[in-house]
């Protein structure tokens, strides 16, 4: 028996082919249909062939928001390569670790991001370049000349079948090691997750989403858009998150749909005369990330009056949204994330991998086909995570006695700052890379705009001294801005338990 074909580019092949005319997306005015979506992506496609990519082989995209971003995930598809969206907002060593580690093949980076993808790949000198832009530098291919000559060319690529168990995407995500980790997420995954989502919230080809988030985040790219896409809606696309611009395009367009970070809620909610607004046409209002108080609620109904205000919970190892508080609930388990959405199964467990009952808090797995299948070339932390056979998520949950989950705290070294997550371990692992560091701990800073911000605790070695300030320049070289420490504290000697693990629970007791 043939194995059945699985390809993520067969969702716009059906929808190309039934409803050509139907607006896939709408960039800075123009307007995508889904048979020329197709046929763009076709003909990047034929482009990245002709250069040697094939089956397997790993594309990267460093890129804001736009059609263009989602045509190339199509396009690495069809020929059977994986996508890996990068965040941009990551410094350079950080990316070269990632293209390095994921062995990628080719890079496609916007204009606007040239100089920072030449920094990352200077040490990649067999990487296939494409960037976004009139004119390109040496070693670079123009966006466009990947295209030339192949829109709408029936033959211009061989269309791969593809398993349910192939990779159909590479997310780095931060961990609870110093360095990111590669979530290998399948045809299968994404299948699941659409078809559990679309069930959850009812979307329907007249749905019209908006994709302000950076899509190389599952939020922006799966809590709404992939979802939208697989049955045939429309998504507006905007190229970086501005409060206003949401807002005037939620009005204007009737944008049914939207995922937003609490930051971005929050950005929403502060702009002037924000009640005045007409925001009624929202159904679907998707947060998550952090308990929201009462009055805040109160204020997101009454400017979005329409709206399933709907707490998330989810991780990039599940392409995102595993709970949703259902909107009867909002109020009555205020706090809750709701329960696991369809083909989920989530239980609580205790050290010794016990299941607990109602009331007791422990850590949080989860097991289904919407699971990714592991850590790209990281056998070890892949058997950690599924101790068990379920996923460990790291996470400190509880369950009340209606199956309603609730968030108690995350793994310790994890900050959650406007929706991403970092690992206090990374920005340790730079600060021990200054001579006058002896010891470093990284903890999160409550935060009214982002949630959370890293801060760094520090003892140096005898004889030297460091300003705060000269440590945070020292950061940035290396990390991303929203990873460098907000403030360095000098103390003579990190707490530590009698086995000599940091006690970063005293130094939250320091911090508040």
């Amino acid at each position: 028996m043939s194995t059945p074909d699985m390809n993520w580019v067969g969702v716009l092949e059906h929808h190309a082919a039934r409803a050509p005319e139907k607006a896939f997306a709408q960039y800075e005015g123009e307007t995508v249909t889904y048979r020329q979506a197709l046929d763009r992506a076709t003909a990047v496609a034929a482009g990245l062939r002709e250069r040697g990519i094939g089956r397997g082989d790993v594309v990267a995209l460093l890129a804001y928001n736009s059609t263009d971003f989602l045509t190339t995930i199509f396009a690495a598809n069809y020929l059977g390569a994986v996508v890996m969206p990068l965040n941009w907002r990551l410094a350079a060593p950080e990316l070269e670790y990632i293209l390095d580690h994921a062995q990628a093949r080719a890079l496609v980076v916007d204009e606007d991001l040239l100089a920072l993808g030449g920094d990352a790949t200077k040490q990649l000198p067999d990487l296939v370049r494409v960037v976004r832009a009139p004119l390109a530098p040496d070693g670079w291919t123009r966006f466009d000349d990947l295209v030339a000559g192949w829109a709408g060319s029936a033959d211009s690529a061989e269309r791969r079948q593809v398993a349910g168990d192939d990779i159909q995407r590479l997310m780095y995500t931060s961990g609870t090691t110093g360095r990111p980790k590669g979530v290998m997420i399948t045809y299968a995954n994404l299948a699941w997750k659409n078809y559990a989502h679309i069930t959850e919230f009812g979307f329907t080809a007249a749905d019209i989403g908006l994709a302000c988030g950076p899509l190389y985040h599952v939020g922006a790219l799966d809590l709404v858009t992939t979802s939208i896409i697989a049955v045939g809606g429309t998504t507006h696309i905007h190229r970086t998150f501005d409060a206003a611009r949401a807002v005037d395009d939620i009005e204007a367009a009737r944008i049914t749909v939207v995922w937003l970070a609490p930051a971005m809620v929050r950005a929403i909610l502060d702009l002037p005369g924000i009640e005045d607004r007409d925001l009624s046409s929202v159904r679907v209002l998707i947060g998550g990330g952090e308990k929201m108080p009462l009055p805040l609620i109160d204020r997101i109904q009454k400017v979005f009056p329409s709206a399933w205000f709907a707490d998330a919970y989810g991780l990039t190892e599940t392409v995102s949204g595993d709970t949703f508080l259902d909107a009867a609930s909002i109020r009555a388990k205020r706090g809750s994330v709701g329960r696991e959405c369809l083909y989920l199964e989530l239980d609580i467990w205790d050290d010794a991998g016990r299941s607990l009952p109602a009331g007791e808090a422990g850590e949080i797995v989860l097991r289904g086909p919407k699971v990714f299948k592991g850590y790209w070339r990281d056998p070890e932390a892949t058997n950690r995570a599924f101790v068990g056979g379920w996923f460990h998520t790291g996470d400190i949950g509880i369950r009340d006695e209606d199956g309603y989950v609730f968030i108690v705290d995350r793994l310790k070294d994890m900050i959650l700052s406007g929706g991403e997550n970092i690992a206090g371990s990374e920005v340790e692992r730079v600060l021990y890379e200054h001579p006058a560091v002896l010891e470093a701990a990284v903890i999160g800073r409550p935060d009214e705009k982002w949630g959370e911000v890293p801060v760094a605790f520090v003892a140096l070695r005898p004889g030297t001294s460091v300003t705060a300030d000269e440590l945070v320049e020292h950061c940035r070289g290396s990390l991303a801005k929203f990873k460098v420490p907000k403030a360095v504290t000098f103390i003579e000697a990190l707490p530590r338990n009698p086995s000599g693990k940091v006690l970063k629970r005293e130094l939250r007791d320091l911090n508040t």
